[in-house]
């Protein structure tokens, strides 16, 4: 029996999860959070198998809440989920540890087969993002500017984005405002942009935010 513990900050998402498992025989549910903080603690404190974790987290983002989880427990199965198609998470998901990557618009029987691939010990991406994916890692295709960020630049880009505050940014990664000014003006300088409106847009553009 496959154990998967769920993280996701919407309750509606995560009762459907929960039903998929239970309608699978050989998966059970193990637990669910619904923060990242509480994610790392459940799997402390709970036996699982597999850990399906939201890519976008009220209180901490989904990577850094994997680096955290993988360094805690470096043999357990992590299966992002996310609302997006984007290459750009898949890869830094992948980059930080995890098993693999699963949009929410996914149909069930590809969660499914996902939680075995990862319980199994294998990677799992669906077809199209592999395909992106390897593009990327192959040079095959022109590399967006947001490429070339830092996870924290990534983070802090798409954190301005959603109308957060400096102080709040600071926050929710755990360092000083200070910090996160240095990686602003960074985000600036390798987006050729301008000011905050100027990193909405972009983000907005190119599908980084929800």
């Amino acid at each position: 029996m496959i154990r998967v513990f769920i993280t996701d900050d919407h309750a509606i998402v995560r009762q459907g999860l929960k039903q998929i498992i239970a309608d699978t025989r050989d998966i059970a549910f193990a637990g669910e959070a619904d923060t990242g903080a509480d994610a790392v603690q459940g799997v402390r404190d709970t036996p699982c198998d597999v850990l399906l974790l939201d890519i976008s987290l009220p209180d901490r983002n989904g990577i850094e809440v994997l680096k955290q989880v993988k360094r805690e427990h470096p043999k357990l199965p992590v299966l992002m989920l996310s609302m997006h198609m984007e290459r750009e998470f898949a890869i830094r998901a992948l980059k930080a540890g995890a098993a693999g990557y699963l949009t929410k618009q996914s149909a069930p029987m590809q969660l499914v087969a996902a939680i075995r691939h990862v319980a199994a010990g294998r990677k799992y991406l669906t077809p199209s993002i592999a395909e992106e994916v390897a593009n990327a890692l192959a040079g095959n295709d022109e590399q967006s500017p947001h490429e070339t960020l830092s996870d924290r630049e990534y983070q802090t880009m798409c954190l301005i984005a959603t109308g957060k505050s400096l102080s709040a940014i600071a926050s929710e990664l755990v360092i000083s405002p200070k910090t996160v000014s240095v990686y602003r003006a960074r985000v600036l300088e390798k987006l050729n942009l301008k000011n905050n409106s100027d990193i909405t847009r972009y983000a907005i553009r190119n599908q980084l935010v929800e």
